[in-house]
């Protein structure tokens, strides 16, 4: 695993889930992690996590789909630490519906909170970057957006134009020694997973060569693997994380 002390990582989305697991990796690999999400009782929760195994973390109130939330976040922290030497694009939400039923609330939300917060985040935070000649990016898409999925437009799009959006981003900032990279998880153990019924667990697990639903820890291994300086000459890449589902 890498070392990463005296490094700032932001992880959006940090409240809960993979963000959450993310956090704590990190952490654990000695970066002071600031934690993002609008939900101030779970980041106080996550960031006393982290303080209690001895690692060091704060946390910031923003809505990544508000570009001047956004922006006041991102001008506190450099106040603070001076610098930002990774992000963590991963807050997320769904709102499914089939097409025909989709209302324009449920669309625009996913994507405003999907999509456009990724931007808001890459490009507030990319000047700072750009100005240190350093920076590593990460954007958690998902395999959805690499294969659609009835019933999920708005999501798919959202994280089929993140992919799209990182390939972009990491030809526009190569020259100045930043690289933006994603990752695609599969079937991960969430809140949402652990509510299956056991029969559709099974189907589920019928779909991915390796036989078993992923963990959060999958995630954010890979976070950490991108984030070593070992790996700095990876960009424009989308790394599949879901035990051999989709191949490319």
């Amino acid at each position: 695993m890498p070392n990463l002390e005296n490094k700032i990582a932001i992880v959006t989305g940090a409240s809960m889930g993979i963000g959450k697991t993310i956090s704590v990796s990190l952490a654990k690999q000695k970066a002071h992690v600031i934690c993002l999400s609008r939900n101030e009782d779970r980041l106080r929760s996550v960031v006393a996590e982290i303080e209690q195994d001895n690692g060091s973390a704060t946390f910031e109130l923003c809505n990544v789909s508000d570009l001047k939330s956004v922006e006041s976040c991102i001008k506190s922290i450099i106040e603070k630490y001076g610098k930002i030497d990774f992000l963590i694009n991963n807050a997320g939400i769904t709102k499914d519906s089939l097409l025909l039923r989709m209302s324009e609330e449920k669309w625009d939300s996913v994507i405003n909170t999907n999509l456009k917060g990724a931007f808001n985040t890459i490009k507030t935070v990319s000047k700072y970057m750009i100005k240190n000649k350093s920076g590593k990016i990460i954007n958690i898409t998902s395999v959805v957006g690499l294969t659609g999925n009835a019933g999920q437009t708005n999501y798919a799009a959202s994280k089929a134009g993140l992919i799209g959006l990182t390939k972009s981003a990491a030809k526009e900032m190569a020259s100045r020694n930043i690289s933006v990279n994603c990752i695609a998880p599969g079937y991960i153990s969430t809140d949402m997973t652990d509510n299956l019924s056991e029969k559709v667990k099974e189907e589920l697990i019928k779909r991915i060569p390796l036989g078993r639903i992923g963990n959060p820890e999958d995630i954010a291994h890979t976070v950490l693997f991108l984030c070593a300086n070992e790996t700095k000459y990876i960009t424009g890449q989308t790394i599949t994380v879901d035990g051999g589902m989709v191949m490319n």
